[in-house]
């Protein structure tokens, strides 16, 4: 009894890809935002990244786009932080939009990302005041 229940068991596992049993990246990417850690955050950076943070835009490599978001989060320490948007009905691609609150105000994130080789990568981040 216990043999053709772990066979359909195991059947079944392999048919749903794990990712489909994991929390969507950009709920993970919240609750780094909401520590504030750009160390972990930047580990999702694609090799270069197009960074908006306030009224400064440029494409940056993944360590300079971690240095800056450090900076951010120095002067902005984070309070909380919550997915408002997301779209994942590409398997593909994925975006959200966080409201992060700091101690000096409250901002509207906006995350893009791509997946390369299994794995999805922060391609674009915006950081802007929150309207």
């Amino acid at each position: 009894m216990i043999r053709p229940l772990l066979s359909v068991l195991i059947l079944l596992t392999q048919l749903f890809h794990p990712v489909d049993f994991q929390g969507d990246i950009v709920d993970s990417l919240s609750a780094l935002f909401k520590t504030g850690n750009s160390k972990e955050i930047s580990k999702n950076f694609s090799p270069s990244v197009e960074l908006t943070i306030m009224e400064e835009e440029d494409v940056y490599t993944k360590a300079q786009a971690e240095q800056i978001l450090r900076e951010f989060f120095t002067k902005n320490q984070p309070v909380s932080s919550m997915v408002v948007h997301l779209i994942n009905t590409n398997p593909n691609y994925r975006f959200g939009i966080l409201s992060l609150s700091t101690k000096n105000g409250k901002y509207r994130v906006a995350i893009t990302l791509k997946k390369t080789t299994n794995t999805f990568f922060i391609t674009e981040l915006r950081i802007e005041p929150d309207k």
